[in-house]
């Protein structure tokens, strides 16, 4: 996604910090949606995925996903797929790629996702 004019100015990843992009338009979208109802909540995603996005220290709140969502593919290339809690609700997914220490966002919304195992 391309930025345009009244868009956010995202701060560059420095040091040992991840990039994080979007890979899809929604989950762009529903990340301004998480912005807007749980700022708190979102911008401590935001650090925990620059950190460390395959961190296991909170496992209730950012976890890699199970079954069928374990991976998911993004240009062909098959990754593991994880899940932040940002609220009771609200859920970022993402795609963690090692070898470029770049986090995909696939999934951002103040809704749990459909699609989810039980």
């Amino acid at each position: 996604m391309s930025p345009k004019r009244g868009d956010d100015v995202p701060p560059p990843p420095i040091g040992s910090e991840w990039r994080l992009r979007f890979a899809t338009n929604d989950a762009a979208k529903g990340w301004g949606d998480l912005c807007t109802e749980a700022p708190g909540n979102t911008r401590r995603c935001y650090e925990a995925l620059r950190a460390d996005p395959a961190s296991m220290k909170d496992p209730d709140r950012q976890h890699r996903l199970r079954g069928r969502l374990g991976t998911a593919t993004l240009g062909g290339t098959e990754y593991p797929q994880w899940e932040y809690e940002v609220t009771a609700s609200g859920r970022v997914r993402y795609l963690v790629d090692q070898p470029r220490r770049t986090v995909h966002l696939v999934y951002a919304s103040t809704r749990h996702p459909k699609d989810a195992d039980s």
